[in-house]
């Protein structure tokens, strides 16, 4: 559908299309099933993994609210992208309301930098417990993970409503269909008949000053982790010491990954298909959320025993 080009206003636009992989439509059948389950997957384990930790008392740890936290997050950017993607999959449902599409953008944009700003956290988290394991119960208490909570919260809550906010000001005036899935900001800024400099840049300046800073301080910090555990002389003690931060380090590999994957697609998107970007997208918004609470249910002990206990009194 194309927006008459005399409009003045940008209040006739009620709704945008979302159109999947214009060059690969083929695509949708093949990705809707692995799709469906990998969402039904991040669901249940984030579910179930919450459910332990409310409910299994041993689990009350400052480490394991922080997990309770990620998961958290990986539920809210699951359902918000995730669901719509299948509708359009299976039923072709591609209008999204313009306020709808503001809101998963925002939604998007600051739920992802909660997730960078938490493994942060973690990983200071195993810092103090390999580095300064005397001071750990002192430093790393419930006040700590209270007011990293909300450190999390106002960063990247008040840092990411911009984006939206710049984009739902532009003038479109010209096509209202974007080549997403997802209202991607760049996606739909592009469809306005306004100078996007200012988005473009604020968008790259927040998205390496957030998950940069993060990424580059939580590999300081296993930095500073590795140097501590080959300082260790006792037979079995490095070992020990890095399978207590394994998984989060697993989760960090997953999570960074994926996104310099995207990254580097959208630097070198004339040696690839403009689809491949769109499908990291979307991908990045549900397989970390299926992997985070497996990795931690199979390497911790305690999580297994909680979950295990859990069955135990169901049956």
């Amino acid at each position: 559908m194309i927006l008459p080009s005399n409009s003045s206003s940008r209040t006739e636009v009620s709704e945008f299309l979302l159109n999947c992989f214009v060059r690969s439509p083929s695509w949708q059948r093949w990705l809707s099933l692995p799709l469906s389950l990998l969402f039904l997957l991040a669901m249940g384990a984030n579910a179930t993994l919450l459910i332990t930790i409310r409910l299994e008392a041993s689990l009350h740890e400052p480490m394991y609210y922080l997990l309770s936290l990620l998961s958290l997050l990986d539920i809210v950017l699951c359902f918000t992208v995730i669901p719509k993607v299948l509708l359009i999959f299976w039923f072709d449902l591609r209008p999204i309301s313009f306020s709808a599409c503001f809101l998963q953008m925002y939604i998007m944009n600051c739920f992802l930098a909660m997730e960078s700003c938490t493994f942060l956290i973690m990983a200071y988290d195993r810092y103090v417990a390999i580095c300064h394991p005397l001071r750990y119960p002192s430093i790393i208490t419930d006040e700590f993970v209270a007011k990293a909570a909300m450190f999390i919260l106002a960063r990247n809550s008040l840092l990411t409503v911009p984006i939206p906010i710049l984009s739902a000001r532009l003038h479109y005036c010209h096509s209202n269909v974007i080549e997403n899935c997802i209202c991607a900001n760049l996606s739909v800024s592009k469809l306005s008949c306004n100078d996007v400099t200012i988005n473009r840049l604020y968008q790259f300046a927040g998205g390496w000053t957030l998950l940069g800073s993060d990424l580059i301080l939580i590999f300081l910090s296993y930095s500073f982790i590795l140097r501590a555990v080959l300082r260790l002389k006792a037979k079995g003690a490095a070992a020990k010491a890095l399978s207590t931060c394994g998984s989060h380090f697993i989760l960090i590999l997953f999570f960074s990954t994926i996104l310099l994957v995207f990254v580097l697609t959208h630097v070198a998107k004339r040696m690839v298909s403009p689809d491949v970007p769109i499908l990291l997208n979307v991908l990045h918004h549900v397989i970390p959320a299926a992997l985070n609470p497996i990795v931690y249910g199979v390497r911790t002990q305690e999580i297994k025993q909680g979950i295990l206990k859990l069955l135990r009194k169901g049956l």
